[in-house]
């Protein structure tokens, strides 16, 4: 199949889920949070935007398995046998969301034989939308305008890299990584925008030495890749793979266009 010709039905599903997402974020005051059971937090917006997705996706005319992280957990045993299915996080960024500082998105990914092969992206607050399929680039809609992105060229052992981490801390391993590093940049930047950052050259590296699961990564995965970047494990330096039996990615480093 051409993964292109997805592009207008999952923009628009993303666009929709989105819209809902910034119904309560703008309008309501209780956001409806509860603690999941790993105490991460789940609220109103998540589970409208999963209904949303969802619902669009069984419509398609292509019918391929949902796993979402908003959904009950589908059996290894079942999932391990999908050639094809969409990989879907409603809401990344459920903290930032919370915190009201714009930096959520909407993830939505196609992944086949356990490579993310499409994604879409939509950061509803700030209406930047970002789309890949294998082979087509990495592209990004802002004000009706779309652009190709291409990542930034580098080698680890330049000076003033700039680092993507997350806005809570630093942990022993990535200080590490950022301490061999030549005079870096720290870059701040919620949800899967870290991935997205890269992908636009606005940040050269981001190590995720700490734990995410497979549909925090997927679609941004597939518009890093497309744009010239990588997503490999920490340990193998191979890359990240999907429909594992634990959910949970392994520890990964993305890259943009890293010279050999």
């Amino acid at each position: 199949m051409n993964y292109k010709d997805l592009v207008p039905d999952l923009m628009d599903i993303a666009r929709r889920a989105g819209a809902a997402i910034m119904e309560i974020y703008e309008s309501d005051a209780d956001f409806g949070v509860e603690a999941k059971s790993d105490d991460s937090p789940l609220t109103k917006a998540d589970r409208a935007a999963n209904t949303i997705i969802c619902d669009g996706l069984e419509k398609l005319s292509v019918g391929y398995p949902i796993i979402s992280e908003e959904n009950k957990a589908v059996d290894y045993e079942v999932r391990k046998d999908y050639k094809h299915y969409w990989l879907v996080d409603p809401l990344d960024g459920t903290k930032e969301f919370i915190k009201k500082n714009g930096e959520f998105t909407v993830n939505i990914a196609l992944v086949h034989n356990q490579r993310s092969v499409f994604g879409v992206v939509y950061a509803p607050a700030l209406d930047e939308m970002y789309w890949a399929a294998k082979g087509e680039g990495a592209h990004f809609i802002k004000d009706g305008k779309e652009n190709l992105l291409s990542a930034s060229s580098f080698g680890m052992k330049d000076g003033g890299l700039r680092v993507v981490c997350s806005r809570s801390h630093l942990n022993e391993g990535t200080q590490k990584f950022v301490d061999e590093l030549n005079t870096p940049e720290l870059v701040a930047k919620g949800s899967s925008l870290k991935f997205l950052i890269l992908a636009s050259a606005d940040a050269e590296l981001y190590p995720r030495l700490a734990p995410t699961m497979e549909w925090d990564t997927a679609a941004a995965q597939i518009v890093l890749e497309e744009a010239g970047g990588k997503v490999l494990q920490a340990a193998s330096g191979e890359p990240l793979v999907y429909n594992k039996e634990d959910l949970l990615n392994p520890h990964f480093i993305a890259y943009g266009k890293m010279a050999e």
